[in-house]
């Protein structure tokens, strides 16, 4: 099983594999095996050792990935909570913040229902 940036890619091709990287999606991962030269069709355990080091040097000097992708998205989120802009605002409550109605449909950032009890007479 080939390791590259910290995480262990799956025997699949190499292509799809690169995509268990954080940071790396399908377009970037045809990029990275044209710069290569290496055939995305091919699966990751017929790489050679040396092909295997030249994907890690590319990924590691091109692209910011895993860690280092990471910091800088929670950086960026935490500037904009501490700035109190709307996005920022947004963030610190928990709710959708590109313009989604949160009537209904926003159960995945506002997490499970809390059941407000009736009003009483």
């Amino acid at each position: 099983m080939a390791r590259i940036a910290g995480v262990d890619l799956p025997n699949k091709h190499i292509d799809i594999a690169l995509t268990y990287i954080f940071g790396i999606g399908r377009s970037s991962a045809t990029r990275i095996c044209e710069k290569t030269k290496i055939d995305p069709k091919r699966f990751i355990n017929d790489l050679s050792a040396e092909e295997l080091n030249e994907l890690r040097r590319l990924i590691d000097n091109d692209y910011k990935v895993e860690g280092r992708l990471r910091t800088e998205v929670a950086l960026n989120i935490k500037r904009l909570m501490d700035i109190g802009c709307y996005r920022g605002l947004r963030h610190r409550k928990g709710l959708p913040l590109r313009g989604q109605r949160t009537r209904t449909n926003a159960r995945t950032r506002k997490g499970k229902k809390k059941t407000v009890a009736g009003k009483k007479k």
